[in-house]
């Protein structure tokens, strides 16, 4: 009977030995969770025979320190929460917090171990989030983008006077007060640029003469002003016909003088800027603190083409433990409860930054020189009951 108990207290302890081991070697695992063998007593009836390790407890909900990476896909999770990955061979989908993610060749999003990370697609043109799939990036060029409106905000100085040389003529500094360069952009993505001609034509009032690439604009703009320098009119955008570029569609841009004032002093420009760009080739992916999947363009634009989803459970401890960093739903674990980073109850997002493994090394060094100590008693045991069956027998 001593023998048999004192041997299941050794293989008890083994299996402790092998867990706190475990966690030691993955102390540096980023998103590693630590676990606990949990011993129970084993019973013949009502008479004890030993002890054996009974179950196995991960600390799923204690999350590691945030530690920062710099790496523009990396991310951790601060709080509850799952990343979603679906493995393509099999459609099998894994929950992990290890957020190491990288972009293959076909332009999926991939967690470390080539599992597709799981998101809501962009819809373009809306703020409603797409269908949950795997997220890529668009691979190969982004199409240019027709400038459809130019917003330019000064102040064209009040002490300006009547330029002199009558009537206004772009080769002649004289006909005409200050000047200001826009950069457009034609269906094609090739870049014009159109100048502005602002003329003193009265008390309040100042015209805006065109061209484009250099060729006159027809149309001409009045700024008209009150006595407190506020522009009156025009109070809408003003559509500029500026022809048809060779190849491409008509261009007609909206130009918005809104916030442009009168006042003495210096004339200055405080902002001059269009909507349009030229195409792009991709030049590198950043995911953004809400989870925004971002594309970068050589043109210098960024668009989120996707939004990663997080995944809670009702009981993340009964999840079934696939790897040190990766899990199943189960039955006891509940549905996953997909939403976005920092709603429902899913956490926020530390982007350029991982989670460390919450293992506690110093705890767990201790609970191995506990371990030791209790197989070295168990051994001792076996070794005294050894010595008296050897006596037993020499007596006989």
């Amino acid at each position: 009977m001593s023998f048999d108990i004192a041997l299941s207290g050794i293989n008890a302890i083994k299996d402790q030995l092998d867990t706190i081991t475990n966690n030691i070697a993955n102390s540096g695992t980023y998103g590693f969770k630590s676990s606990r063998t949990n011993f129970t007593s084993v019973y013949a009836g009502s008479q004890a025979n030993g002890v054996a390790a009974g179950s196995i407890t991960q600390s799923i909900t204690n999350g590691g320190n945030i530690q920062s990476t710099g790496r523009a896909l990396d991310v951790a999770i601060t709080g509850r929460g799952f990343f979603v990955t679906r493995d393509p061979a099999n459609s099998s989908v894994q929950y992990t917090r290890v957020g190491i993610f990288n972009v293959d060749k076909d332009g999926y999003l991939i967690a470390s171990g080539n599992q597709r990370v799981q998101g809501y697609a962009t819809v373009a043109g809306s703020s409603v989030q797409g269908a949950l799939g795997d997220l890529k990036v668009p691979v190969g060029q982004i199409a240019a983008k027709q400038t459809s409106a130019v917003q330019y905000v000064a102040n064209l100085s009040a002490d300006w006077s009547t330029p002199a040389t009558v009537p206004f003529n772009a080769a002649d500094p004289t006909s005409f007060n200050s000047s200001m360069v826009s950069t457009v952009y034609d269906s094609l993505g090739a870049q014009h640029t159109v100048t502005q001609y602002f003329v003193k034509t009265g008390a309040n009032q100042v015209t805006a003469n065109y061209t484009c690439d250099g060729a006159p604009v027809a149309a001409t703009t009045t700024l008209n002003f009150d006595t407190a320098g506020q522009l009156v009119s025009p109070a809408a955008p003003v559509a500029l016909n500026l022809g048809t570029p060779a190849g491409a569609a008509a261009l007609t841009v909206d130009f918005n003088y809104a916030g442009t004032t009168l006042f003495a002093g210096q004339s200055t420009t405080s902002v001059n800027s269009s909507d349009g760009y030229a195409s792009g080739t991709l030049t590198g992916v950043s995911l953004a603190e809400d989870g925004t999947l971002l594309a970068q363009y050589s043109n210098g634009q960024k668009q989120g083409v996707g939004m990663l989803a997080l995944a809670a459970f009702p009981d993340e401890g009964a999840l079934t433990q696939v790897s040190g960093t990766a899990w199943e739903a189960s039955n006891a674990s509940g549905t996953a409860l997909l939403s976005s980073p920092g709603t429902g109850l899913t956490g926020k997002l530390a982007t350029g930054a991982l989670e460390q493994s919450n293992v506690n090394v110093t705890s767990e060094l201790v609970g191995l020189m506990t371990a030791q100590r209790n197989y070295q008693a168990n051994s001792k045991v076996i070794s005294a009951e050894n010595q008296m069956v050897q006596s037993l027998m020499q007596a006989m």
